[in-house]
């Protein structure tokens, strides 16, 4: 029968745990966000399958693991694990459902699945099924018993109950006693649902018959198969001691601060007994109480005082229940039971769990979710409830979620060139007296995101270079620097197109792509190119790249590298030019001007002249800053016909450079007045003089005219072969026209326009005056001409 009947309750269990998979299975087959139950039961192994989270949530296994699917369990164990591959709920390690919940029942394990992408929480639930793997047991080997041999039937004698770890059917059911003629056994419940026996008597003792009697007492469970535990009971039989120890109050219930020091007196237990002698001397003593109240109290057992040796914790434990015996010294004894309720303070501080978190987040990214948690607090009530909260001066918000969870999210976009790493504390603060907090720091990077162009510290650069420089020069630099960071910040230079076409741009510079640094490609020419501009890029890294660009303009500046260029006269004409000089002229007079230009600028075209050789010094002399030669005094019949003067131009350059022209002077007595009348025969021969005057005049006029009209259209013949223009008196100019540079007129006295000479005949007072070679200055040109 013994066998039907596990066999019986074999299938039974089968049948249940089909029933129960049928139930997971429906309950499972439900995919959505909504809460779920699972149930396992208790000791089984490390990877065993709880049910299929890819399907209990519609997902396909590959959508789960992309969505980054974990399981977060409240507080820091791990329970479960994910297996990503096949969307497989596995157990993470052995579940002993007594460890996990104790007497508590059902024994539910609360997890959540979260989901990124969006973000979603899935709470669910498991259910630890209690499996019957724990026997009754009693706290001692032996029972001792005294009865009193006049006790009347029907006495009840309480006896120490077993206890069964597990729960439900699986506990402690019943107990039953060895089969015999005086006593039976009942069970009993408390009000937390344990249970524990009572002896009845069931006919009167005879101590002189049977002094003691030896009872087997067996506390089954309602598992299957069942289990069971047994202690003998040794009854000793009493003669008459017919008062029993009476508590003043059969309950006693007290509430006790969890954190009272320990030796605290916690209550106070009074028995009485009305017998005499050592038949009413009462001692108290613990009844059959667990070994964790005796590790938390202590009873005094002659003045009942139970104090705390133990500190308490609600959180573990909320209530105890002590059972008192008080017993005489005739062996009777009287009992109670109290009850200590352990009243919860804030000794807690709240607990936060870090799920997930997201670092670094890239710059420019609106709400990103930068961290999830949970949080949580052992205590209860008030003690229990938390407050999260941040810093205000972030750029992060809290959000709340489902039990518990939280969101730490940016706020709005983010700068990493304002600032590139924040600080972020968590505080959690639970509503107790006095208040407990819990900081979590968080250290949150942000990355960058190419959104600044480099930016040049000029808009504009000038730079300077001397002509004449050497190839590969380095002529100056240009830099550029980006907020960004990385390759983002890596700045290339480059030449851009030139705003003048024509500028061989090319050719002229070069620039270093790394480090801005230009260099002149060839040597340059202030005469050929005073001064070009162009325009420099600065492009970063980054994608997409990212540019600015700024102006650069080169002035070349001048070196003396241009000798002085004479105008007039021209050496190299077929024919040197002689320039004629009366022999009647005063000291001053003009005979010619020697006319330069330096291709040079500034002091280097600052001309000087001076006179280097001459045939007769002292005749002649140079005036030094416009190079008009003019006789230094009066000509004499003993002076020389024919001179030569050799006159030297140069420039203020460092070092100067100079040309010289060689001019011929000849020096005529036919343009001269030979002899002029005395004053006093002047009246007398007035009238001859006067017609041979005119008729010499006419004739120096005529001859004077055809020779400067054979003169003018010679130069005239000349100059039109060469295609220039020709200035009128001149013996020979430049051929073609000179360049630009060479017109400008500098106050050394150089002359950029024609020079031309006038010969004219003026007549006054009666005498007749020959002027020649009188200089005619072009208009608009002031020039210093000493004297006439």
């Amino acid at each position: 029968m013994a066998e039907n009947a596990m066999e019986a309750g074999g299938q039974c269990f089968l049948r249940q745990r089909q029933v129960l998979f049928l139930f997971v299975f429906l309950g499972g087959s439900l995919a959505g966000s909504q809460s779920r139950r699972y149930s396992v039961a208790e000791e089984k192994e490390r990877g065993f399958l709880i049910s299929n989270l890819a399907k209990d949530l519609g997902l396909s296994v590959g959508k789960l693991a992309a969505r980054g699917a974990q399981v977060v369990s409240k507080g820091n164990r791990q329970y479960f694990q994910l297996n990503h591959q096949t969307g497989d709920l596995l157990l993470h390690e052995k579940l002993d459902r007594e460890e996990l919940c104790g007497s508590a029942e059902p024994c539910i394990l609360h997890f959540q699945i979260l989901l990124q992408n969006p973000l979603q929480f899935i709470t669910n639930e498991l259910q630890v099924i209690d499996v019957n793997d724990h026997s009754p047991a009693f706290s001692e080997n032996e029972m001792q018993l005294k009865i009193l041999e006049n006790t009347p039937p029907g006495t009840i004698i309480p006896l120490g109950n077993a206890e069964d770890l597990d729960v439900g059917r699986n506990s402690l059911q019943n107990y039953t006693i060895t089969p015999n003629s005086h006593f039976h056994v009942l069970t009993r419940s408390r009000r937390d649902g344990r249970k524990y026996p009572e002896l009845v008597l069931d006919k009167t003792l005879d101590r002189e018959e049977q002094p003691e009697l030896r009872l087997m007492l067996t506390a089954l469970d309602g598992g299957t198969p069942r289990r069971s535990g047994t202690v003998q009971v040794h009854i000793l039989v009493l003669d008459i001691n017919d008062n029993t120890p009476e508590f003043t109050e059969s309950l006693y219930e007290v509430q006790v601060l969890e954190n009272s020091p320990v030796n605290s007196l916690i209550v106070t237990v009074s028995a009485s007994d009305l017998d005499t002698g050592s038949l009413g001397t009462i001692s108290y003593a613990f009844f059959h109480v667990s070994e964790e109240i005796r590790k938390t109290f202590q009873l005094n057992p002659v003045t009942g005082d139970i104090r705390l040796i133990k500190y308490l914790n609600f959180e573990a434990i909320h209530t105890y229940e002590v059972d008192i015996e008080a017993k005489d010294g005739g062996g009777l004894s009287g009992k109670s039971t109290v009850i200590v309720q352990v009243v919860d303070v804030n000794d807690n501080p709240p607990e936060l769990t870090l799920s997930s978190i997201t670092s670094p987040i890239p710059e420019n990214s609106p709400e990103t979710v930068v961290a999830v948690f949970s949080v949580s607090d052992l205590d209860s009530g008030d003690n229990g409830k938390m407050v999260c909260s941040i810093e205000n001066d972030l750029p992060f918000i809290l959000k709340p979620s489902v039990e518990n969870f939280y969101t730490l999210v940016s706020e709005g976009e983010l700068d990493r060139e304002i600032r590139a790493e924040y600080n972020v504390t968590i505080t959690v603060t639970d509503m107790g007296t006095p208040r407990l907090k819990t900081q979590h720091n968080i250290t949150v990077l942000v990355s960058d995101v190419n959104d600044n162009a480099p930016a040049f510290t000029q808009t504009s650069y000038t730079l300077s270079v001397r002509e004449n420089n050497s190839p590969a020069l380095h002529i100056g630099s240009v830099r550029a620097t980006d907020r960004d960071a990385g390759a983002n910040a890596q700045v290339t230079y480059s030449l851009l197109p030139p705003l003048d076409p024509h500028v061989p741009l090319a050719s002229l510079v070069s620039i270093n792509p790394d480090n801005g640094h230009l260099f002149a490609l060839r040597s340059l020419d202030y005469e050929a190119l005073r001064a070009f501009e162009f325009r420099v890029g600065a492009a970063d890294r980054g994608s997409p790249a990212l540019s600015s660009q700024a102006l650069v303009r080169v002035l070349v500046a001048d070196d003396n590298d241009n000798a002085p260029f004479v105008l007039y006269p021209l050496q190299n004409a077929s024919a040197p030019c002689t320039e004629l000089v009366p022999r009647a002229a005063e000291a001053g007079y003009l005979v010619t001007k020697v006319v330069a230009v330096d291709g040079d600028s500034g002091q280097n075209a600052w001309l000087s002249y001076q006179l280097l050789k001459a045939t007769e010094p002292g005749l002649f002399g140079v005036w030094a800053h416009n190079g008009e030669v003019r006789t230094a005094r009066l000509l004499g019949e003993r002076d020389a016909a024919k001179h030569r003067l050799v006159v030297l131009v140069k420039d203020n350059g460092e070092p100067p450079l100079s040309a010289s022209v060689t001019l011929h002077v000849l020096l005529v007595d036919g343009f001269s007045q030979p002899y002029l009348p005395a004053p006093e025969a002047e009246a007398a021969d007035a009238a001859p003089a006067a017609a041979l005057t005119v008729y010499l005049v006419v004739a120096l006029a005529s001859v004077s005219s055809l020779f400067l009209f054979s003169v003018l259209v010679f130069v005239a013949v000349r100059l039109c072969r060469r295609g220039g223009a020709a200035s009128v008196g001149r013996c020979s100019v430049p051929e073609g026209p000179f360049p630009g540079h060479l017109l400008d007129v500098s106050g050394t006295g150089t002359l950029s326009q024609s020079y031309r000479y006038e010969v004219c005949l003026t007549g006054g007072s009666g005498l007749n005056e020959f002027k020649f070679l009188k200089p005619i200055l072009p208009s608009g040109l002031v020039q210093d001409t000493g004297q006439d």
